[in-house]
């Protein structure tokens, strides 16, 4: 996220970047795919609007990080939110990554490891659908995925976007499979990005 930090400071916008539980320089023993990593977050929004209580606050969340934040239903809500490449379900994050590395067997064997999760991490499938909770954020939500993703396939993407509510925008980075989105077209993601936070920061 470093780049991306770079960038929004140089256009004139306050950032903070975290490690959420279990990741970089942050206490934790095993990721959860977004269920204890939400404490983060909220830990993290808490902190700023502490810090600076009179400022619009906008988030940018990839990935895991995207299911975080969606999962922490924080509130209050923020101004902006920008989710890149979040997964739908649990469920189907696992057929994903499985099918990838054995073809159309791994969606067999996805309920294998999903049944696992209680035991292992001693979260539930259920509390893992950012598809379910993406409606409750309560801010313009710009969702960006690489159409050649297959770890996220562009047709759930759509789906998560359906399920958001106004005022939303939807982003199909052509090409783009499950990479680090600003990198992979850094002045096209700085003008739909700073475009989008202007918006709902700014002028908004």
């Amino acid at each position: 996220m470093l780049a991306r930090g770079r960038f929004l400071t140089k256009a004139g916008y306050s950032v903070l970047l975290i490690d959420l539980p279990a990741h970089g320089e942050s206490s934790g023993a095993r990721i959860t795919f977004g269920v204890h990593e939400a404490e983060g977050v909220k830990a993290a929004l808490e902190y700023l609007r502490g810090e600076l209580p009179s400022e619009r606050i906008g988030v940018i969340a990839v990935s895991l990080g995207a299911a975080s934040l969606v999962l922490s239903k924080a509130a209050p809500a923020t101004r902006a939110v920008v989710l890149e490449s979040m997964y739908p379900t649990i469920t189907e994050a696992v057929q994903d990554r499985l099918t990838i590395r054995l073809g159309p067997l791994g969606r067999y064997l996805a309920p294998l490891l999903v049944w696992q999760l209680p035991l292992r991490l001693h979260v539930s499938p259920d509390q893992l659908r950012p598809i379910v909770e993406v409606s409750t954020l309560g801010a313009p939500v710009l969702i960006v995925s690489g159409t050649s993703d297959r770890h996220t396939t562009w047709a759930e993407t759509e789906r998560i976007f359906q399920a958001a509510q106004e005022p939303k925008e939807l982003w199909p980075v052509e090409g783009a499979m499950h990479v680090d989105l600003y990198a992979y077209n850094p002045e096209a993601y700085q003008l739909k990005i700073l475009t989008f936070l202007r918006k709902y920061l700014r002028d908004g």
